[in-house]
């Protein structure tokens, strides 16, 4: 089975959505099987570099709210994480532009870091507070994921490392009309737009697995005489002696 999860790193609901999924795939006894894929999704691609406005403000003027407003919004999403182990400190969140970071997610995917940086970019930006705009701070986190940083700050020098990898991931968005995030594709053929409860996915997964994975069906030409002999259960049924 694979889930391709379109998302981007200073979107809250994909983190929610993501510890979701995580935590259905716990819960499902064919995990071992399951290949999770992250494509990469721009929330606003003309997104200005970390200015020192606070996500309270830049929601605020985004949505036309008062701050009070924008801080209530953030508040009740920061519950919604709380429930799923997350803690989101959106008091000193960075807003930033993010195409730099998905650069990086690419590049990581190619040495097979993709699950590791994708996890320390969503902790950096909504835990730590940290500026996913700001190359000393991703190079850290490619370094912490298990990445050469001299080789991660020669792709992020170059702005066309990658860039046709995230672009083509954003194309797909487009086609499949994709218009908000996290967006969950399975098998090519299902999907779930959100941070679905856990129910949801869980019930998703096992969904796609029983239809995927047909259990053979048999003709039963054995009759209904109860008199048959079988075991089932650790004992064994003898029928009476005809006489």
């Amino acid at each position: 089975m694979k889930i391709e999860v379109w998302s981007d790193f200073v979107c809250p609901f994909c983190y929610i959505g993501k510890r979701r999924l995580e935590n259905a795939l716990e819960q499902f006894p064919h995990k071992d099987q399951v290949e999770v894929e992250f494509k990469s999704f721009e929330l606003d691609p003309n997104a200005p570099e970390y200015s020192g406005k606070s996500i309270h403000e830049a929601l605020a003027t985004k949505y036309g709210m008062t701050i009070e407003q924008a801080k209530q919004a953030n508040q009740n999403v920061g519950q919604q994480a709380a429930s799923v182990g997350l803690t989101f400190n959106f008091d000193e969140m960075k807003p930033t532009n993010t195409f730099d970071a998905h650069r990086l997610a690419k590049f990581a995917k190619s040495q097979g870091k993709e699950k590791e940086i994708t996890e320390k970019l969503l902790y950096a930006y909504f835990t730590e507070s940290k500026n996913l705009g700001d190359i000393d701070t991703l190079l850290d986190i490619a370094e912490g994921s298990g990445l050469d940083r001299e080789d991660a700050l020669a792709i992020l020098k170059d702005k066309n490392a990658y860039a046709n990898d995230v672009r083509i991931d954003e194309g797909l968005a487009g086609q499949y009309g994709i218009s908000g995030v996290p967006f969950f594709i399975i098998n090519q053929k299902y999907a779930i737009s959100g941070a679905q409860p856990l129910e949801t996915f869980v019930g998703a997964l096992q969904k796609v697995w029983e239809e995927e994975n047909p259990k053979p069906k048999f003709e039963d030409l054995s009759g209904n005489d109860s008199n048959d002999a079988f075991c089932a259960d650790g004992s064994c049924v003898v029928p009476p002696v005809k006489e």
